[in-house]
């Protein structure tokens, strides 16, 4: 059984609220110090590439006002060859894009919550 998109969109939310948890108050030398924090935020950032390329195209397109593109480059982005992270793009990501993508995604979660209650 194929997942609903809305699923999709519920996990590039969570994922944000969950970086924006595991960073806390750190500043980027401590997040770069700190293996767990940043391999743990790295692979929020996967997720959220992989869940956004799952978003439909027709949707993608309703809510143009979102860098979809961007997010689903972001691994590309942040990890280079052989697997090697720049945490100063990784750190620029969460501390510049997450916060303006946030509250779009919120507001296409409730328009879509919305959708659904008027069709019950």
């Amino acid at each position: 059984m194929k997942r609903e998109y809305k699923l999709f969109i519920q996990d590039i939310k969570e994922c944000i609220e969950q970086i924006d948890e595991f960073l806390g108050n750190m500043t980027l030398e401590e997040f770069k110090a700190d293996e767990k924090t940043s391999s743990a935020v790295v692979r929020k950032i996967e997720i959220i590439g992989e869940a956004t390329k799952n978003v439909p195209k027709e949707i993608r397109q309703k809510y143009k006002e979102l860098p979809w593109s961007d997010m689903a480059r972001m691994r590309d982005k942040i990890i280079h060859s052989y697997f090697i992270v720049d945490y100063e793009v990784v750190w620029k990501t969460i501390k510049e894009r997450l916060p303006e993508i946030k509250p779009r995604i919120d507001t296409i979660l409730k328009e879509l919550e919305n959708q659904t209650n008027k069709k019950k």
